[in-house]
This record gives C-alpha cells, structure tokens and sequence, in this order.
C-alpha cells in the first residue's frame, strides 16, 4: 500500500476521535439524569474535554516530532480508552470530570498524530490527504451514533467504547511513523514570533465557535424537533462534516488556501444566521459542511507557510485554540443562551464575523508586504 496505508491509519484513529466530540450530543442527556446534573454542570465536561485535548498537544507534538509518533501514541490510546472506561464506572460528577479530562488528554495527542501523517507525507495533495484523514472525525461518530441512541444509561454507552478503544488504539498506533529525513521548517518558538501566525490563530478560534455549539448543545437548540427528526439531525452533523473536509481540501490544494479559507468563512456566517430564522435543519447541514473543513484548510496552510518539519508541534499549537472555543462555544453559550437564546445565536454570528475580519487582515498584509518587496526590487534593478 506504500504511504496510502498512514491515510487508512491517520482515518481509523479519527473514527474513535469522533466519539468524544459529535457522540456528544448524545451523551449529554444520559450524562445529566445519570449524575442528576444541570446542563451547565455537564457542559462543564466539554469544556474540560475541549481545554485538556488541545493544551496538552503541543508536548505530545513536540515529542512526536522528535522521537516519532508509535511510543507517545500507544500511550494516548490507552488514556483515551481510559475516559471511556473510567466514566462507565463513574459515580459523580468528579469522577466524570477526572476520568473524561484524561480520556481527552489522549484524544488530543492522536488527533494531532493523525492529521500530521497526512500533512507530512502529503505534500502536493496536503489539503485532500488531510481532509481524507480528518473525514474519519465525522464518520466514527455517524456510525455509532444511531447504536447511542438507543441505550438508556451513560454505562451502556461508554463502557463498550472504552473496551474497544483499549484493544485496537495501542495496535493502530504500533505501525504509525514518520517520513525520515524531513524538509525544513520553522520551529514552534520561531512561530509564536510572526504577527501572521496569531492571525491565523485568532480567526480559527472565532470561526470554529459555531460547529462547537453545535456539537455541545445542538439537543437544547433542535429541541422543538420531532424526536425521529432530531436523531437523523445527530447522525447526519457529523457526517457532512467528515464529508466537507476531503472536497474542500482538494478544492483549496486547486484554488488555494487563501481564497478557499475565505470563501469557507462566509457561507459559515450565512449558514448559521439561518438558525436565527428558526431553520435550524439547514443551518446544522451547512455549517457542519463547511465548519469540518477548516481544519484540514487551516493545518494545511500552517504547513504551506511554515514547513513540515515541526508541523505536528505547529499544529498543535494551533489546536490550542480549541480550548478557547470549547470555552466561547461551550460555557459562554450555554449561560448566554439560558437567559436569552436569541442573544446567544447573535454571538455565536459575531464570532464568525471577527474570525473572517482577521483573516482578511491576514490577506492585506501579505499583499502589502508583497508589494513592498516588488517596490524593493524594482529598485534595485533600476539602479543596475
């Protein structure tokens, strides 16, 4: 299979990825009548997943980076299978807290393995590789959640996955490795010190609030739906957004990152104002759709401007920004969405709005700086 078989890895691992993320939905009611808890008090859970998945990364990029993906991976999966596990057996919300804060430290550390076997054995179809692997991220979670659906406590649904995920994760992870003798590419350190990198940053983070919204409280938004209804809007979220990731990765490896990042931004804007008209089906679908992509779009330009060497730790950097979304999308709405759900959608669309404005600034300077340098070597030829 050559290095088509890290495509079929990077996915596989993605699958169970998923499960944290878009299972959420479903889970969250089981979580609440198990623990008798409010649904802040449970959000507080993927608040805690979205902050310890992606804080955690940049070490166990780092690390990845220098010694290879198979030790730092096989430790991960045995952490994600942990969350699942220790949560079946849970008793209080603590308990919860704990054991689903170090499932996610393990999330986060594959995720970041995954995606970069596509961004560094793929260099000229970086974007559709890591759309093809991150697909796995909405699949997992399209397959398994119809079987959630069906169970009547938080045990029933946790404690199979974590069994599963503890005999095949440590496996998958075995065979995955990196491409020797890597090109060059800047350094975390040397990143943080370029003003185009927190722009970059800072648009991810504000653009991605609405598919987090969607993924941590799309029960209480969707609520007026017919149960039938709403259950295929749970399994068909995560599936449009695997599906996004492959076709608009390609699309930007055709296009360009830029001008496909820009485009992504502004039909995520237009498909979540739909939900402030109460067409919350379409909403879901669009945003779902072109939400999923980012990643793929924005990993792969992280690796277009500044190489591939460090882009496991680079990447994970970026997915910090997660964190800050799981607050934005997760704490933030739910409380503003309690007292006033009309003032939470409007946020929600006010982030999308600045995430674009910033990478508009992005696109500016860069043209400026360009310009510059024709001007600079102009010039100089006319004074030869």
């Amino acid at each position: 299979m050559g290095k088509s078989r890290y495509l079929l890895l990077g996915f596989v691992i993605m699958c169970f990825n998923s499960l944290y993320q878009y299972s959420w939905n479903l889970l969250e009611p089981l979580f609440r009548t198990g623990f008798s808890a409010s649904l802040v008090q449970v959000e507080l859970g993927f608040t805690l997943f979205t902050i310890s998945s992606t804080l955690t990364q940049p070490l166990g990029g780092y690390v990845a980076d220098r010694e290879g993906p198979k030790r730092v991976g096989i430790i991960a999966s045995m952490l994600s299978a942990l969350g699942f596990l220790g949560t079946s057996f849970s008793n209080d919300l603590s308990q919860f807290y704990v054991a689903w804060t170090l499932g996610s430290v393990g999330e986060g550390i594959l995720y970041s393995i995954a995606a970069n076997l596509a961004v560094k054995w793929f260099r000229e179809r970086r974007g559709l590789a890591t759309g093809m692997v991150t697909l796995g991220f909405g699949l997992g979670a399209t397959l398994a959640n119809p079987f959630l659906a069906q169970v009547s406590t938080f045990r029933e649904a946790t404690l199979p996955i974590g069994l599963t995920e503890v005999v095949s994760l440590p496996l998958l992870l075995y065979f995955s490795d990196y491409p020797k003798g890597m090109e060059t590419g800047r350094t975390p350190l040397e990143l943080l010190k370029t003003s185009d990198w927190w722009l970059i940053y800072f648009s991810y983070i504000f653009v991605n609030v609405p598919i987090l919204v969607y993924s941590s409280s799309l029960v209480e938004i969707a609520s007026p739906l017919p149960r039938g209804e709403l259950v295929l809007l749970l399994s068909l979220f995560p599936l449009v957004s695997g599906v996004g990731r492959p076709i608009l990765g390609y699309l930007s490896d055709l296009m360009g990152r830029i001008r496909t990042a820009v485009m992504v931004q502004v039909v995520i804007a237009l498909g979540f104002s739909l939900v402030i008209w109460n067409l919350v089906f379409p909403s879901v679908i669009v945003v779902g759709l072109f939400s999923g992509s980012t990643l793929p779009i924005y990993f792969s330009l992280v690796g277009d401007l500044f190489g591939v060497k460090y882009s496991t730790s680079n990447n994970a950097l970026l997915y910090t920004g997660k964190a800050v979304i799981g607050v934005l999308g997760g704490v933030v709405f739910a409380y503003l969405y309690s007292s006033s759900p009309s003032t939470a959608l409007v946020y929600v669309l006010g982030c999308v709005i600045l995430g674009t404005l910033l990478f508009l600034v992005l696109i500016a300077k860069n043209r400026m700086r360009v310009g510059k340098h024709s001007a600079t070597s102009g010039q100089g030829k006319k004074g030869g």
